[in-house]
């Protein structure tokens, strides 16, 4: 089996023999072929398969009713007492509430909202006690903006869309409950299919990969294959290639040299950089509330490449250099 990787550059004054990347911004004229057997190399369009080309090419969708031709912030909202950056801040549902608020006012376009932290280590948190913390902030948050739920639990899923919520963003790409993916097909909601190696409690201990690429590409291929076969439109379907989540740190800058890639497969791409540990190991800052300059320059690099949302903690200062990056296109 052969990959093809666009090769991107990034603005509007496009050449007349280059393509777009997703109708949007970026666009290409060379592609890197790869191989799990051969060296890469580099090919022209017109030597790039036809279905490829059209997956990286065409236009995505609205999703969730946004608009893909341009990038969009979801700012992660965590009612928990434990996750990796902000565990505590956002445990008591006023704080949380008016933290979402907050989020929306700032220019978010999604708020994602997760009752069970996935960091490295972390515990299991059962459906009842997710629930509890989750069901009453999507209920206050559901009717002022587009709403994501960050759960790996099918009745989580369920009660939250019932709420009102829009998006299902599953870090486990809905392999970890077995009626998530019935949840997904009955609801209409769109889905966040994300790729992570192990679960949070062993995920880190030492991950290893054939091709970490080209891995995460086929396993991010086979859930939206499952999905379509279930009868959920392409056009619900985002994917998520889970920087940090069972990754090193070469895992992770691998996965986001290669970004472009992922256009492959023809779905909106959900990035979740902020924050994370490599960019504290490789910036110098062991204080997750000190990487924002470190999180915005990886966020960017994705937009230049092509991505469609950035999945971030700090929201006005993100939106912020979204505006000035998409201005200078």
């Amino acid at each position: 089996m052969n990959y093809y990787r666009p090769i991107v550059s990034y603005g509007k004054n496009r050449p007349k023999h280059a393509m777009p990347i997703a109708g949007g911004n970026a666009w290409f004229s060379e592609v890197e072929k790869l191989s799990r057997n051969e060296n890469s190399t580099i090919i022209t369009l017109k030597d790039v398969p036809g279905d490829i080309l059209n997956n990286i090419t065409r236009k995505r969708s609205n999703f969730s009713g946004l608009s893909m031709s341009n990038a969009h912030v979801m700012g992660v909202l965590n009612v928990t007492p434990d996750s990796f950056s902000d565990g505590g801040q956002h445990y008591d549902v006023d704080i949380a509430v008016r933290r979402g608020k907050e989020m929306l006012d700032e220019g978010a376009s999604i708020v994602d909202i997760g009752g069970e932290s996935t960091r490295p280590g972390a515990d299991f948190v059962d459906r009842f006690s997710e629930l509890n913390r989750v069901s009453p902030v999507v209920d206050a948050l559901a009717e002022l903006g587009i709403i994501s739920v960050d759960t790996r639990k099918a009745d989580v899923a369920r009660e939250a869309i019932s709420q009102g919520a829009m998006i299902f963003n599953d870090v486990s790409a809905l392999s970890f409950d077995p009626r998530s993916l019935n949840v997904l097909a009955e609801s209409g909601a769109s889905v966040c299919l994300m790729h992570a190696s192990g679960d949070p409690q062993t995920m880190q201990d030492n991950p290893t990969y054939d091709d970490v690429l080209l891995d995460v590409y086929d396993f991010l291929m086979s859930r939206v294959e499952l999905c379509l076969q279930a009868g959920i439109d392409l056009s619900k379907i985002s994917i998520d290639p889970g920087i940090g989540f069972g990754k090193t740190i070469e895992h992770n800058l691998l996965l986001i040299k290669g970004m472009s890639l992922f256009h492959g497969i023809g779905c909106p791409i959900l990035l979740g950089v902020s924050r994370k540990r490599f960019i504290g190991e490789i910036g110098k800052a062991q204080n997750t509330a000190d990487r924002l300059g470190g999180s915005i320059a990886v966020g960017l690099e994705g937009l230049r490449q092509g991505v469609q949302m950035l999945r971030v903690h700090d929201v006005r200062e993100t939106v912020q250099a979204v505006r000035l990056f998409e201005a200078m296109a």
